[in-house]
């Protein structure tokens, strides 16, 4: 039986979000089959050479998929959904009148979102989420579509490519199996994100307050936390940077150790590197990126990156390791932008 306070129609969001993350013509081919065959040992090698680069241990195999972007909807749906059970029952003890309609507005947003990235994303590791099952999804997997389509678009060598792409994902799951305590500290900022999604007294009053401001000052109404940085409450608000600080991290070394190692292993790395890097940029997706709050993603990726070769410039690569010791030697927001004040504090 569907539990009667949940709020929001996964299924919707699902459906949205397969529509407008649409089909590839080569989805479903044998392109995709050989990227499939060849996925496998393109994850062992990267283990290795990843495990060498940062010191952090990745025992065993992951389970290596290669996805359509529906399929890929499909295993965030299922992740979010769990995620966001707390908040859906507590929004669903307040229910009123307009609820259904705001239920669906949410449903379309985040389908349009999740839309929007199973067009542009390459690649994820899983183990982060929970599963479906309850379980721990050690799982590297690679969006068919995309990687096909971006190889052909800018006549990348599919193997230099691929590899590179997977150098990515193996950094991430070397993170999250090489630093026992980091998956629990991000699933505990995320249920501290979910626990405090309840409607504050006069949220409409201080938002119309806020952007009265920012147009006064000649700020940007919304910055790059999108929508939900302006209905985020200020204590949501600390839990985010918090979120955006440790995932700056994550993804700028996720950046840097792909392209140390690409370098190295690469013909072709430095103009992978620009041309995606170019894609990030792109400013005709700008302004919706920016509603929608995946300019902070984009973020992460350039000062997470600067941080880390900050580091590795004043301190060197190994200095790294102390962000790996416990959450109290993670950097704060203020830190990512300033790495000489993190390197003075963790010593």
């Amino acid at each position: 039986m569907a539990d009667r306070t949940s709020t929001l129609s996964w299924p919707l969001v699902a459906r949205v979000a397969a529509r407008i993350g649409g089909t590839y013509p080569l989805e479903g081919t044998y392109h995709e089959g050989r990227l499939a065959d060849q996925a496998p040992e393109l994850v062992r090698r990267a283990t290795e050479l990843v495990a060498a680069d940062t010191g952090l241990s990745t025992p065993g195999q992951p389970v290596v998929s290669v996805v359509s972007r529906a399929a890929w909807v499909e295993a965030n749906v299922a992740s979010m959904s769990m995620l966001l059970v707390p908040a859906q029952r507590r929004l669903g003890e307040q229910r009123g009148i307009g609820s259904a309609l705001a239920d669906r507005i949410v449903a379309l947003e985040m389908g349009t979102v999740l839309g929007l990235l199973s067009r542009r994303v390459l690649g994820q590791y899983e183990l982060v989420l929970p599963t479906a099952d309850g379980g721990d999804g050690d799982t590297v997997m690679l969006v068919g579509s995309n990687l096909l389509a971006l190889e052909r678009q800018h006549e990348f060598r599919p193997d230099e490519f691929r590899f590179w792409v997977v150098l990515h994902e193996c950094t991430h799951r070397a993170q999250f199996l090489g630093v026992p305590w980091l998956r629990g500290y991000f699933l505990s900022l995320v249920e501290e994100l979910v626990e405090s999604a309840v409607p504050e007294p006069g949220r409409l009053q201080r938002i119309a307050g806020e952007l009265r401001a920012a147009v006064a000052s000649g700020e940007p109404m919304i910055d790059d936390t999108g929508l939900f940085g302006l209905f985020a409450s200020a204590e949501q608000r600390q839990i985010l940077d918090k979120v955006q600080a440790l995932m700056s991290l994550l993804e700028g070394h996720g950046h840097v150790v792909m392209d140390r190692i690409g370098a190295r292993e690469l013909l072709t790395q430095r103009r992978m590197s620009a041309v995606l890097k170019m894609r990030r940029q792109d400013p005709r997706t700008a302004r919706f990126m920016r509603l929608v709050g995946l300019e902070m993603k984009l973020k992460q990726y350039e000062a997470g990156a600067a941080f880390i070769e900050a580091v590795d410039r004043h301190a060197g690569f190994a200095a790294l390791d102390r962000a790996w010791e416990g959450k109290e030697k993670l950097p704060t927001l203020e830190e990512i932008d300033e790495p000489v004040r993190w390197l003075e504090r963790v010593g």
